[in-house]
């Protein structure tokens, strides 16, 4: 697998940098949220665990995802988006997210999921993107909707989340021949 060069995108008024050593702060805060622990926890429950999280999203290299912080204008970090999975061999990946509770109802993973799917359908060998969901995670059923994606169906009992219990799924996807959805996500 070739490494990846890490790459910064603008969408709206949004900036997606890679992650950088000093974001571990605002990794840290993020994961003390509820919402972020149990549908993204990933296992993060010292500053550590979030060190160690935070250097395999900084590290490209493997060439298997790209991931960014996303920040607005003063680089405050609002939300996190990482394309992983990528698959060369069958051209395609999938993608995931989390926003900080002060960024939600505003449109920031709509607009950075699909700035990411758009740089990944155009710098990447892969023409499908997968967005996985617990069931009860309404949100990022809005989001995957909102950001182009189709639903294709229910995966049963198919992710341990971070409760310890394996989820209902629901699973969406983007082509890179899909309509792009609509500014703002309407």
């Amino acid at each position: 697998m070739e490494p990846i060069a890490p790459v910064e995108l603008q969408a709206a008024e949004l900036r997606l940098r890679p992650w950088r050593p000093d974001d571990i702060a605002a990794v840290w805060a993020a994961f003390q949220d509820p919402d972020i622990r149990l549908w993204n926890g990933g296992g993060v429950q010292s500053w550590e665990d979030a060190l160690v999280l935070l250097g395999r999203r900084i590290d490209w290299s493997s060439g298997d995802h790209a991931s960014w912080a996303v920040v607005d204008g003063g680089d405050v970090v609002l939300a996190s988006v990482s394309l992983h999975s990528i698959d060369r061999f069958q051209n395609d990946a999938e993608i995931g997210y989390w926003t900080a509770p002060a960024a939600r109802g505003r449109g920031v993973a709509v607009v950075a999921v699909d700035a990411v799917c758009r740089w990944g359908f155009g710098a990447l060998p892969i023409d499908r993107i997968e967005l996985c969901h617990a069931v009860e995670n309404t949100a990022s059923g809005r989001v995957a909707e909102k950001s182009g994606f189709t639903f294709e169906g229910r995966l049963r009992r198919s992710y341990r989340y971070g409760d310890g219990v394996k989820h209902d799924e629901l699973l969406w996807a983007r082509l890179v021949d899909d309509p792009a959805p609509a500014p703002g996500g309407s």
